[in-house]
């Protein structure tokens, strides 16, 4: 079931225009839904303007808070912020205390960061920063936060490389009050990457509602997320979508495996 926000047109170069559903309606859509079928996970993506923001933490208030994935699409990839200011602000004071995981990449972490008047926020040049930008955003309220690490690859030593063609892994790290996962795949150099964070943040959520823990939850949508990736088919001219029905394939044998390890994090261990 589905609360359309907005309206995008847009292709595999980019975004041409948004038409944005008025926030009375969208909170019409999500009663409609949850008080006909029920709800056992909600999951959040894009939802263009303040007075959005404010209709969707109503509603989970309005009807028992019930499990939540923020995706908080904030920033494009060119790095342009989506949002007026005044929308980041509600998402952190208003979303953020009602969400289950939150999954932002690295500019939307940044951009939650600054608009909470933090200081400190370190530049990404190894794992360990991941981390510590992991345990601010946690202060915000979410019980669990997923940094995604794909805008940001790493190399052997899992720090930022100096030449591109050292680029190995890709480190997304899900931190809760007391303990800190690593999902690191091997980085793809693959130019089908649109949608990613979304996909991701949907499969958790649907991990969730199939009864999963989270840190399961996650390491499942990591996989699938990987393997979308690895079997993309090259379409339009710009960043074309991952394959999302890669698992429905039973024509050929599974063309790829996963790479993924999953390790906690020790702030005195070497990676």
């Amino acid at each position: 079931m589905t609360a359309t926000t907005a309206l995008t047109a847009q292709n595999t170069q980019g975004v041409l225009d948004i038409h944005y559903v008025p926030s009375a309606f969208v909170s019409k859509q999500i009663d409609a839904c949850v008080d006909d079928i029920g709800v056992d996970v909600i999951k959040i993506g894009m939802l263009a303007s303040a007075e959005t923001v404010d209709a969707v933490a109503q509603a989970l208030e309005k009807h028992g808070r019930p499990t939540c994935v923020l995706d908080p699409v904030m920033v494009a990839t060119t790095g342009a912020q989506l949002l007026p200011n005044a929308a980041v602000t509600n998402i952190r004071t208003r979303l953020l205390p009602l969400t289950t995981v939150l999954t932002p990449n690295l500019s939307e972490a940044r951009l939650l960061l600054e608009n909470a008047g933090i200081k400190s926020i370190p530049e990404i040049n190894s794992a360990g920063d991941l981390v510590h930008i992991a345990t601010l955003l946690k202060s915000m309220g979410p019980k669990y936060i997923l940094i995604k690490g794909g805008h940001l690859p790493f190399n052997n030593h899992y720090q930022v490389p100096q030449q591109a063609e050292t680029r190995k892994y890709v480190v997304d790290v899900l931190h809760t009050d007391d303990k800190t996962t690593l999902f690191i795949t091997d980085f793809s150099h693959s130019k089908n990457t649109h949608g990613t964070g979304c996909s991701l943040a949907s499969a958790i959520a649907s991990n969730l509602a199939l009864g999963d823990e989270v840190p399961d939850a996650v390491e499942k949508a990591c996989r699938y997320v990987e393997a979308g990736i690895k079997t993309s088919a090259n379409l339009g001219h710009g960043s074309g979508p991952i394959n999302h029905f890669h698992s429905l394939e039973t024509a050929r044998e599974p063309p790829c495996g996963s790479s993924l390890r999953v390790r906690d994090w020790n702030i005195d261990e070497e990676l």
